[in-house]
């Protein structure tokens, strides 16, 4: 195994333990039932965005195992599972425009940050529909399909989205000089 292989899966490996720790014991969590926000649990995953698509492939899948294996419920575990789409897309275009991690509050970035929030928000809200109408999510029917999907998970899952991302900018910008970049990026192969 290369050296550079080695060190995109420890990179993985420690932004995946980084990711199920977080929800697990972060004290700023707001729960919304079908929704929970909490926050900063999202910055692992945009973290392993900026560094390749194969590690965000690698720390979403890790991130959804460590949901199930720690019992977190089921629909927790899906919307973890898809964040595998926002992830690699998201990897996939900073692969070109890598200036996009390093500027927060640039309008270009709020921008990508907001489409890939869009694209985040309708992978949650497409997991949590066959609940919500299959019956299994009665206690909040009552507030209503607009309320319940539409707000708290689609527009609440943008705005998390979007201030994890600001808060990976922020943490990306020093953290790459430290990870050796020319040892995560190679440009014929990446994980």
């Amino acid at each position: 195994m290369s050296s550079q292989k080695l060190y995109r899966m420890v990179v993985a490996a420690l932004l995946c333990a980084v990711g199920i720790l977080i929800p697990m014991f972060s004290p700023i969590k707001i729960r919304l039932d079908p929704a929970s926000f909490t926050l900063a649990s999202h910055v692992a995953l945009f973290l392993a965005m900026f560094v390749s698509p194969g590690v965000a492939v690698a720390v979403s899948i890790g991130t959804t195992l460590g949901f199930f294996l720690a019992g977190f419920p089921i629909t927790v575990v899906l919307r973890a599972a898809s964040q595998i789409v926002f992830a690699v897309v998201g990897a996939l275009y900073l692969r070109r425009h890598p200036d996009l991690a390093l500027h927060p509050t640039r309008p270009q970035t709020l921008l990508f940050s907001f489409l890939i929030g869009i694209l985040h928000g309708v992978g949650e809200v497409l997991i949590i529909l066959p609940f919500y109408f299959g019956g299994s999510m009665a206690a909040y029917e009552a507030k209503g399909f607009f309320v319940s999907v539409v707000l708290l998970v689609g527009v609440g899952t943008v705005v998390h989205s979007m201030v994890d991302y600001g808060i990976a900018s922020v943490i990306w910008s020093p953290l790459r000089q430290v990870i050796r970049p020319s040892a995560l990026c190679d440009t014929s192969k990446q994980a």
